[in-house]
């Protein structure tokens, strides 16, 4: 089968196509699926750069077949799995191999996808949808009333994080570098969109100097410590990410002359630990879409050959607020 596989770190140039590569053969616990699609993420570019090669809560090392989010049809069942059927259709995201043909994922991480929902937005939407779904309902607990900053509101996340909070009662500030990403943020529903300079006195000076009651942070290095001034007093940060870099010199005292904040840095994989909390969550977020209640965009289609020039886009911040799904066209005109 074709695959994109590493077998060292490094650029998207390390990221290989081959074709050689045998169809895998499900283990007990798991079901091998035909991939109609894979969704590309920022955790795929980490996965290939080493940034996990020290991880104990995800797995994968080089070498390894990339891609950690995918959605297709169920064609075996390994020993054991019994809630799921050949022809189920299935997706999955932090199960790794999802750049290829056919993939082995455990079976408790696949969840049915509903007949209102495609291909390429199960693919697209299971893992950033399931990360908003978390962030939102089970770490920052939002309800009416509450007030919120969303870092990156262009982004992937940052689109749903909005288009949650939103829809559960909060008011929304949101952070983007350019007036294009930041009218991408008022279009999914943030009250007030800032630039990424004097955001923590923005804040303060349109909720009287208050401060949000949770802020959500993807970036790290270059907002965290003004995302502790933009928060009210036992106010909750979220550093759900570290796309400009990790902090590592911040010193716990800081939270105590913010305000006596809260710091978290949650983990999707510590939030999806069972079928029945992944099948939850996934509902959830398909039920949402159809619905008419969160809107993924989509990037043009692409294929496997088109892998590294389309981690270099990601790299690059040049594939903003869109989430990527590829399809292998020769296998679609096959099963149709």
């Amino acid at each position: 089968m074709r695959a994109i596989t590493i077998d060292r770190y490094g650029g998207p140039e390390v990221a290989q196509l081959r074709s050689d590569v045998p169809v895998p053969a499900p283990a007990p616990g798991e079901v091998l699926v035909q991939v109609v699609c894979a969704g590309v993420n920022f955790m795929d570019v980490h996965t290939r750069q080493g940034k996990y090669r020290d991880s104990r809560t995800y797995p994968p090392r080089a070498p390894c077949t990339l891609g950690m989010e995918g959605a297709g049809v169920v064609l075996a069942l390994g020993e054991g799995v019994t809630h799921l059927a050949v022809g189920d259709r299935v997706a999955w995201c932090i199960a790794w191999g999802s750049y290829a043909q056919y993939a082995c994922v455990p079976a408790w991480q696949a969840a049915r996808i509903p007949e209102a929902i495609g291909f390429d937005l199960a693919a697209a939407a299971m893992f950033q949808g399931c990360t908003a779904h978390y962030l939102v309902h089970d770490v920052a607990r939002l309800a009416p009333g509450h007030s919120c900053l969303v870092h990156a509101g262009s982004g992937s996340i940052g689109q749903l994080l909005i288009q949650t909070a939103k829809r559960l009662g909060a008011t929304v500030f949101a952070t983007a570098s350019t007036p294009h990403k930041r009218a991408v943020a008022a279009q999914r529903g943030a009250d007030r969109t800032l630039a990424y300079e004097g955001f923590a006195d923005a804040v303060r000076a349109a909720t009287g100097g208050r401060g949000v009651d949770v802020v959500f942070d993807s970036l790290g290095k270059a907002t965290l410590r003004e995302s502790l001034r933009a928060a009210r007093t036992r106010g909750l940060i979220v550093n759900y990410g570290n796309v400009s870099g990790s902090v590592s010199d911040l010193d716990p005292i800081e939270l105590g002359e913010a305000g006596s904040l809260l710091l978290t840095r949650p983990r999707l994989a510590d939030h999806m630990t069972d079928a029945a909390t992944i099948q939850r969550r996934a509902d959830a977020v398909f039920w949402a879409i159809a619905a008419g209640h969160l809107s993924v965009d989509l990037a043009e289609p692409c294929t496997l050959d088109d892998v590294q020039r389309v981690h270099a886009r990601i790299e690059a911040r040049a594939q903003v607020g869109k989430s990527v799904v590829w399809i292998d066209a020769r296998d679609a005109l096959a099963r149709a």
